[in-house]
């Protein structure tokens, strides 16, 4: 059941993730203060897109995407998330553990422009996609985070630094202690369930087609979707 289990546990820590900005946000719960009809912009170095823009390019309301980025603001007054500043994050929602390495996999898949920092921007459309996004723009999602290269391919090595790190950052929230070999045996057994024609990586219709046939996996993609 654990070897099951942990098949999943990439895919759940995605939305999970997820979940941990928003609260670090404190965005769980939708206040009913009043909210400026505008975008404060003024204070910031990086001013976000219009919210009529982003209402169109996400699955978020304008009173939600003002909360949204209310909150952003205050966390992150100058506009903009550096990995340092992710890393911190993850450390406080995960001190049994070193989410370091994940935090670091899950800023570059926000991080889709590739500049060293997510804007509001950024930080919205990723949320959009795995809390409102259909399956398959949440799968297509994953993909991104595995492969680590951005090669279009994931390779066992690239699943396997993901696992690890997944690991690493659960710490002793682990049952049983596990050994130095266990995530590669569970990447194996993983990787080759989703290695169809057997040519040592794993393509995104391997990946989906995969994903998509597991109960486990697809009962997780729904769990947070009415989250705001």
């Amino acid at each position: 059941e654990w070897t099951e289990g942990l098949q999943t546990v990439g895919i759940v820590l995605l939305v999970f993730a997820s979940i941990k900005l928003l609260h670090m946000l404190g965005l769980i719960s939708f206040s009913e203060d009043s909210i400026e009809d505008e975008l404060e912009l003024s204070t910031v170095r990086h001013r976000p897109e219009g919210l009529e823009q982003l209402e169109a390019q996400t699955r978020f309301s304008r009173k939600e995407l003002q909360i949204l980025y209310r909150g952003f603001k205050n966390e992150c007054p100058s506009g903009v998330v550096n990995e340092d500043t992710f890393k911190e994050i993850y450390a406080q929602f995960f001190p049994q553990g070193d989410a370091s390495t994940y935090a670091h996999f899950l800023f570059n898949a926000f991080d889709t422009d590739h500049n060293g920092s997510l804007s509001f921007e950024d930080f919205v459309m990723g949320l959009s996609i795995l809390l409102r996004g259909t399956v398959q723009e949440k799968l297509n999602w994953a993909f991104n985070l595995y492969d680590i290269n951005k090669d279009g391919y994931i390779t066992k090595e690239e699943m396997l630094d993901i696992m690890k790190a997944i690991y690493d950052m659960m710490g002793k929230c682990t049952y049983p202690v596990l050994k130095e070999e266990t995530p590669r045996q569970h990447v194996e057994v993983f990787f080759q369930k989703m290695d169809k024609n057997k040519d040592g990586v794993v393509t995104i219709d391997e990946f989906i087609d995969c994903c998509q046939n597991d109960e486990n996996i697809m009962r997780s993609m729904h769990i947070f979707e009415n989250v705001l």
